[in-house]
């Protein structure tokens, strides 16, 4: 680009247009032509651990144990197409350590709790706020690999809250990728983790903190 400052800002929030529009045409672009997706679930994914609630900041207990009770409490909710298979999803899944600090902020405190008791105050802001939060990492209809978020700089996905998440690539050697959520007063979450249940018509990426829907002080 060695054009005017005005013009290269157009020329990336074209790029970033066309990236985000093209995402969304064909999940199935990400991952080639040339092998059908598969279609076990990300549910399927998260609950094969059966460890529980333990130390392990990276892995994905509290998000499961929430997954689950959203959909106890509201079988019809759609957070429900986290276990449908053939439909292609994109999700963002803070680990446990993520929604430790989440809670931890929330209630004023440095001191980290432990999975259960994040798991509990996170369940005690309410079902539908658990689902709401819930419903902001998940991007439907499409199947975006670290290849293809790699290359979408700027784009603004359409989350299945009905709200936009922007993708912000940085790093020169190493490309990083953090995701621009609501809340402009705390850290973007960063993306830590590609490409779980690849191959897969859906697929998920962990991020270290938990994406927030909502500006909170």
């Amino acid at each position: 680009m060695r054009i005017t400052r005005a013009g290269k800002r157009a020329a990336a929030v074209a790029t970033a247009a066309i990236v985000a529009s093209a995402l969304s045409a064909a999940p199935a672009a990400a991952h080639g032509k040339t092998k059908p997706l598969g279609t076990r679930s990300l549910a399927a994914v998260l609950t094969a651990d059966k460890s529980g609630f333990d130390r392990k900041g990276h892995d994905y207990d509290i998000l499961t144990a929430a997954v689950q009770a959203v959909l106890t409490a509201k079988p019809a909710s759609a957070v429900g197409v986290l276990a449908d298979g053939k439909t292609a999803v994109t999700a963002f899944i803070p680990n446990d350590l993520a929604f430790r600090k989440l809670v931890a902020d929330i209630q004023g405190t440095k001191r980290l709790p432990g999975e259960k008791q994040a798991f509990t105050a996170v369940a005690g802001l309410g079902i539908d706020t658990v689902e709401s939060v819930l419903l902001y990492h998940v991007v439907p209809g499409s199947t975006i690999n670290r290849k293809a978020a790699l290359k979408a700089d700027g784009a603004q996905l359409t989350t299945a809250a009905g709200s936009k998440i922007k993708v912000d690539v940085y790093g020169h050697w190493r490309k990083r990728i953090a995701l621009v959520d609501a809340d402009r007063s705390d850290r973007n979450p960063r993306v830590n983790r590609f490409d779980i249940n690849k191959g897969n018509k859906q697929i998920a990426h962990g991020v270290d903190r938990v994406l927030r829907p909502i500006d909170l002080p």
